[in-house]
């Protein structure tokens, strides 16, 4: 009898040891995103390129189906918002290279890299708070590192490319850069619009997005990456800006729902550009 108690309390312990080791946080190994390749972009001649147009478009995370960009505001286990993904291949990984907007602001053909010194100064600020000084009782200035979060991160800029391949007789799109945009500030608190940190190379990006998912709130066992969230357009924005002579946004000639309405006529521009070709 005695020998029968130990050898039960060996399997029990033996049984706890090996699922101390063997924890899984749900009923299977998720590792399809995990272990995608990036499918590659079709090839495409010049001469096969009938029409195109450059649009700049914004994605506001505020909105609820861009809400999958956004969220978790902080990381959790097999899951990164957006902006924690591209802060991690970029500060950590090193597998993303930042392009700097400029001195305006305005210069997204990914012509400058930033140095590591400049990237440590995007995401990393040094901020005062007022603290009481223990010995003397007074409250003195002293300075702060502050991480930019993913909070702070409400919206991004595309920089895309349709075209028109008669090839295939359909239009088409390439994303060339993407930039996150934060909020700015007067010094008296007053929010003065958004700028972009910096700007990334789209193709580049693809290599890190398509191995991270984006949440999928229909089916935990169906979610997709972020370059396949992209590259199938599950996403919601509005157009800012098309290629024009004189180089401009559209808010710097429509304002308010002018600019809205502006924003549509073009998008549905390029959607008549194809549908015009047929006749039915």
């Amino acid at each position: 009898m005695k020998r029968a108690i130990l050898l039960f309390g060996f399997i029990v312990m033996i049984a706890s040891l090996s699922n101390g080791q063997t924890i899984l946080d749900g009923a299977y190994i998720k590792e399809n995103v995990r272990t995608k390749k990036v499918v590659p972009y079709p090839s495409i001649r010049e001469a096969d390129v009938l029409w195109s147009k450059r649009i700049w478009r914004t994605i506001d995370l505020r909105e609820k189906a861009n809400f999958s960009l956004y969220y978790p505001i902080e990381p959790i286990k097999g899951r990164l918002s957006l902006f924690d993904v591209i802060k991690q291949s970029i500060m950590v990984d090193g597998s993303l290279t930042a392009y700097s907007p400029g001195p305006t602001y305005q210069d997204d053909e990914f012509t400058s890299p930033l140095s590591p010194e400049e990237i440590k100064g995007v995401f990393v600020k040094i901020d005062t708070v007022m603290t009481e000084d223990l010995d003397t009782g007074e409250f003195i200035m002293v300075p702060q590192e502050k991480e930019l979060g993913s909070t702070e991160i409400t919206q991004y800029r595309v920089k895309e490319v349709w075209y028109f391949d008669k090839q295939s007789s359909t239009i088409q799109v390439r994303v060339i850069g993407i930039a996150p945009m934060k909020e700015v500030y007067s010094e008296e608190g007053a929010f003065m619009g958004y700028q972009p940190i910096f700007w990334l190379y789209y193709p580049e990006c693809r290599y890190v997005f398509v191995n991270f998912e984006s949440f999928n709130p229909q089916n935990d066992a169906q979610r997709i990456s972020f370059d396949d969230l992209v590259s199938k357009r599950m996403f919601d924005s509005y157009i800012i800006k098309e290629d024009n002579v004189y180089d401009r946004m559209i808010n710097s000639y429509a304002q308010g729902i002018d600019a809205l309405l502006e924003s549509e006529r073009i998008k549905k521009e390029i959607f008549n550009w194809e549908h015009d070709l047929w006749s039915y």
